[in-house]
């Protein structure tokens, strides 16, 4: 007997796309209605990093993103667009450069924030805070698999 084909609406994989599409899409409806509908969610990748820290280095903020120097780029030239972010050469090293917030980003900040607490606040209707951080684990450690 086969086993049952992994290619199903049932994958974890194919389930966990669905939810961050999702999440993404009530992101981006609550971006727009704060006022910000040209900040995408996929944004949240480099701009966390730089609420944590601003002023990284091109290399470093991609390291921290988990993006590759391609997309970096991209998107870095997408969010200076957009009057998000702005590049400063490096003064320690003429050659990098720093990425650095916009005022238009810091004034996101709670915006973004604003729309996070009220999807915490959906998924506690939907879930146990330990069924939560399971789910925070899980996706951890997903986010941590090797080839």
């Amino acid at each position: 007997m086969r086993p049952p084909s992994p290619l199903t609406r049932d994958n974890p994989g194919f389930l966990l796309a669905k939810a961050l599409q999702r999440w993404n899409e009530l992101l981006a409806f609550r971006f727009a209605a704060a006022g910000f509908a040209e900040v995408r969610p996929a944004y949240g990748s480099i701009l966390i990093p730089l609420y944590e820290e601003d002023g990284l280095r091109m290399g470093e903020l991609a390291r921290r993103a988990r993006l590759s120097k391609q997309t970096m780029t991209t998107m870095i030239r997408k969010m200076e667009r957009a009057g998000l972010v702005r590049r400063a050469i490096d003064p320690e090293d003429g050659r990098a450069f720093k990425i650095r917030l916009s005022n238009k980003a810091r004034r996101f900040r709670a915006a973004a924030e604003g729309a996070l607490a009220g999807l915490d606040r959906r998924l506690a209707g939907i879930a146990t805070p330990a069924a939560t951080r399971t789910a925070c684990d899980w996706l951890k450690a997903v986010a941590r698999l090797a080839e």
